[in-house]
């Protein structure tokens, strides 16, 4: 990632340029920096699943992307980069935290209280007053960062959790624009929702959009199904008939989230499942380049030659199930039914929230398990476990791809996990087996994985031991059915699709809600819904 911030530029287009037709806003920027002791920043590109995913987006048609830049304290003016994936420059505009928002508007909020509770409780989730006024505050940092910079008309496509109120303040202060928001990851049952006790405004500031987007179908119907409960708002065939008039309310409670009932003008906001992809060519192309081919085999040679290489690349967190794989390889080590002369384990753990005391804990554990694993097991030249706690550039990545026999996915819940799809891009080879965890959204697509349920230890070492002695044939059968899906729902097809049916959302709103003004009659505003859904979502 090439980043100039020499090149500063103010809120206004360049002259040399139209003002882009794209804003795209998350709560990090794909570029990380630090000063060096010279003073100088230094760039490098952000690990992370959503980057890789959106970069090329933005990247492609000149774009504004809109985040922070994870550094407190830093003050920045916009800039141009360059994204890794076509060398296309676009416009970076940062947004300034201070560390107490980092404490308690990321740290504390997002990742302390959401992340949790979207995940299901797999830990118990924090709820802090303050930090949700923090959380409210960067979100219209964040929102009047979006009014300043998009021109006349723009499309504003907000990404994730930690912004869930930017649509509805964008709403505020420039209905002109069209808003989408994704989900990237996944939306829990209302049961669930319900524990949160800013639930109302939260939902008020996602239907500012024109379309919302989740990973998977059960998603958008827990979405559903949480709306009706929650607001009372009608929902019928995707589509959510919102007063018009609604607003986020400013207190604690849900009671504080106003909106006029009286008010008989109505905005329908469309929402579905956009299950999101990679750049299957740029991996694919990694596959099928001769120096990446040659480090994986240097990769192997470096783990001793071993007959079957298991891998395993993660984020460090504990949704992501690393325990439940180390536990499983360990057991099968126990068992005899896997040698560690000729099977090796690689685990590739990259850093993830290491301010946070549950994350430190996380790490702690996990490096202990694999400690005690390898000096129970290992032999000299033979560990049971390669451990790598550390981000790897992309080409070192798809190398270890290529050098697997079997990738590992043993996700306790994940919106999608692009890693996999990474994956089985770069197997261009047609070897490899994929074993998916059924709670990934990528298992909806990625049907002939082998699937397992994680928390099933013993399922998860059978699937395991058929996927090292899969026969060739059955092997290749499956990567190829792999690489068709992966390769025709591409990341090109991912984006042209949210972006046309958000185009067709925000058309269709504005003419619904013009028709409210004189009173469409209920059969009319039904035509307009199943005219929606004939563009509908995947």
């Amino acid at each position: 990632m090439n980043a100039d911030p020499s090149a500063q530029r103010t809120g206004t287009s360049s002259p040399r340029r139209p003002a882009p037709p794209l804003v795209l806003v998350s709560n990090r920027l794909p570029v990380e920096g630090r000063r060096g002791e010279d003073g100088e920043w230094h760039w490098e590109r952000s690990p992370g699943g959503l980057v890789t995913a959106l970069e090329p987006v933005v990247e492609s048609g000149h774009g504004v992307w809109i985040g922070s830049l994870g550094v407190a304290g830093e003050v920045m003016k916009p800039f141009e980069t360059e994204g890794d994936t076509w060398g296309k420059p676009f416009t970076v505009v940062p947004i300034a935290l201070s560390e107490d928002e980092m404490e308690r508007y990321y740290e504390g909020f997002s990742n302390a209280s959401l992340w949790p509770l979207y995940h299901e409780v797999i830990a118990p989730p924090q709820f802090h007053r303050d930090w949700w006024d923090s959380y409210r505050t960067v979100n219209e940092r964040f929102a009047r960062a979006v009014a300043e910079t998009a021109e006349q008309g723009a499309r504003v496509w907000v990404q994730d959790y930690q912004l869930q109120l930017v649509p509805r303040m964008v709403r505020d202060l420039r209905p002109d624009l069209t808003i989408g928001f994704f989900d990237h990851i996944p939306f829990p049952p209302p049961g669930i929702y319900a524990q949160l006790p800013w639930r109302r405004q939260i939902l008020e500031g996602l239907l500012g959009a024109d379309l919302i987007g989740f990973q998977r179908a059960e998603d958008a119907r827990n979405f559903a199904q949480t709306v009706r409960r929650l607001l009372g708002y009608t929902v019928h065939r995707g589509v959510v008939e919102t007063p018009d008039g609604a607003r986020i309310g400013g207190g604690d409670t849900e009671v504080d989230t106003i909106h006029d009932a009286a008010d008989e003008t109505t905005r329908p906001v469309a929402f579905g499942a956009y299950p999101i992809s990679i750049d299957v060519a740029s991996f694919a192309a990694l596959g099928r380049d001769p120096e990446v081919q040659a480090r994986a085999r240097a990769i192997r040679h470096e783990l001793g030659d071993p007959k079957k290489v298991l891998l395993g690349v993660d984020r460090l967190d504990y949704t992501k199930g690393i325990r439940h794989r180390i536990k499983a390889h360990g057991e099968l080590l126990a068992e005899h039914r896997v040698d560690v002369e000729d099977t090796v384990l690689v685990e590739i753990a990259v850093p993830s929230r290491e301010g946070v005391q549950t994350y430190q804990d996380l790490r702690d554990d996990i490096e202990l398990a694999i400690s005690r694993i390898n000096g129970d097991y290992s032999t000299v030249g033979h560990p049971a476990i390669n451990y790598l706690h550390r981000s790897l550039p992309r080409r070192e990545l798809a190398a270890f791809y290529l050098a697997s026999d079997v990738l590992l996915i043993n996700a306790l819940r994940d919106g999608m996990n692009l890693v996999c799809k990474e994956f089985v891009a770069t197997r261009v080879d047609n070897d490899g087996v994929l074993v998916l965890s059924e709670f990934a959204g990528a298992a909806d697509e990625l049907r002939q994985a082998l699937l397992i349920n994680p928390h099933d230890t013993d399922g998860v070492k059978a699937q395991t031991l058929r996927a090292l002695r899969m026969p060739t044939r059955e092997r290749r059968s499956r990567m190829r059915a792999l690489r068709r899906t992966v390769t025709r729902n591409d990341l090109q097809r991912w984006t042209n699709t949210f972006l046309g049916d958000l185009d067709h959302a925000a058309a269709h709103a504005r003419r619904a809600v013009a028709q409210s003004h004189v009173h469409e009659d209920e059969g009319e505003g039904e035509g307009e819904q199943a005219q929606w859904r004939t563009h509908g979502t995947r």
